[in-house]
């Protein structure tokens, strides 16, 4: 996979090495998994999705994270406590890449821009108090580097957030936590707004699959030798779109950690979609980059227009997610049968 969760051309080089949550439930997750416990500047605690207590003299101030980690706690409301991120930041022509969210990179350190890129020594002089990760797989944090974990991991806490095979909403719910944790209020206006429309977004998608019932959905990841059909019992969102009644088709091949079945540009016919959801991220390959690929012109959902971009690591936070959701209705209320 590429750089990915495990799901595609970048999450295969990485895996080598029921409806929205109330306000409250962030709240009340600060007294159970994942409870943060402070009294006033004294000592704080969190207990991550590995079940690992964390334990500082106070409240974190100085937190990296990789790039979708801090695009969700910003969303939230974390923002001035965000001095590093890691992994997609920035696009070769300086922008920001969609993956970092709403996070200033400008004026926020990046200690790598890409998968196995990790500057230790940059990391250090942040004086980091926290590190803050995605989880796709059991104990697995996300784009660190494997051969320098131990370094990096030595240098400051860190906490992990299951973001692989369960609905999207319990990641969402998890990083509210967390940033009502690091000191955001989880009943803030915005936060208040950007549930409501989720939620919302979320009933659209539910009535757009009842009523195009029948309709065919593949989610894939394109590279240039392979082509990716991505699980949808492992991949969050995807898990979420089930439960809201999409027909998404499940490969039938999986690879070591369950997350896509890789085939051949030969075989990418293999599964017949009406629709497809096709990886937008950076390091995949988008339709303009396959017009060579005679069998991704056969298609069916190819042949008849019908292929959307995916945010293949959607952004877990009610901000982030709402977009996805409402896109996603909108291409399905359209699409028909192309098979």
């Amino acid at each position: 996979m590429s750089k990915t969760r495990g799901q595609h051309p970048s999450r295969r080089a990485l895996l080598a090495a029921g409806g929205a949550l109330a306000l409250g439930a962030l709240l009340g997750a600060c007294g159970g998994t994942g409870a943060a416990e402070t009294s006033g500047g004294g000592a704080w605690t969190f207990t991550d999705d590995r079940g690992q207590r964390i334990e500082l003299k106070s409240r974190p101030s100085r937190v990296v994270a990789y790039v979708g980690a801090a695009a969700a706690l910003h969303d939230f409301g974390v923002t001035d406590q965000i001095v590093g991120v890691y992994g997609p930041a920035k696009r070769a022509d300086g922008s920001r890449d969609p993956q970092v969210g709403e996070v200033d990179v400008d004026k926020t350190t990046i200690v790598g821009n890409a998968y196995g890129e990790f500057d230790i020594e940059k990391y250090a002089r942040l004086r980091p108090e926290l590190l803050v990760d995605h989880m796709f797989v059991k104990d697995t944090l996300f784009y660190v580097p494997a051969e320098s974990k131990d370094k990096i991991l030595g240098l400051a806490p860190s906490v992990a957030t299951s973001t692989g095979a369960l609905p999207l909403p319990k990641p969402i719910e998890r990083y509210g936590a967390l940033a009502a944790a690091l000191g955001a209020d989880p009943r803030s206006a915005k936060v208040t707004a950007d549930k409501a429309r989720f939620e919302k977004a979320a009933e659209e998608l539910r009535a757009a699959a009842k009523a195009n019932g029948g309709l065919k959905v593949l989610a894939a990841s394109a590279s240039p030798d392979l082509f990716y059909a991505s699980n949808p019992g492992m991949n969050s969102d995807l898990i979420y779109f089930k439960e809201l009644g999409l027909d998404i088709i499940t490969p039938g091949k999986l690879g070591k950690d369950g997350y896509f079945e890789s085939l051949s540009w030969e075989n990418a016919g293999k599964y017949k979609a009406d629709l497809i959801l096709l990886d937008a991220r950076t390091q995949a390959l988008q339709p303009k980059d396959l017009g060579g690929k005679p069998t991704w012109k056969e298609l069916p959902a190819v042949k008849a227009g019908q292929v959307v971009p995916w945010d293949a690591e959607p952004r877990f936070s009610y901000a982030g997610a709402a977009p996805i959701l409402e896109n996603l209705a909108k291409a399905v209320r359209s699409a028909k049968k192309a098979g």
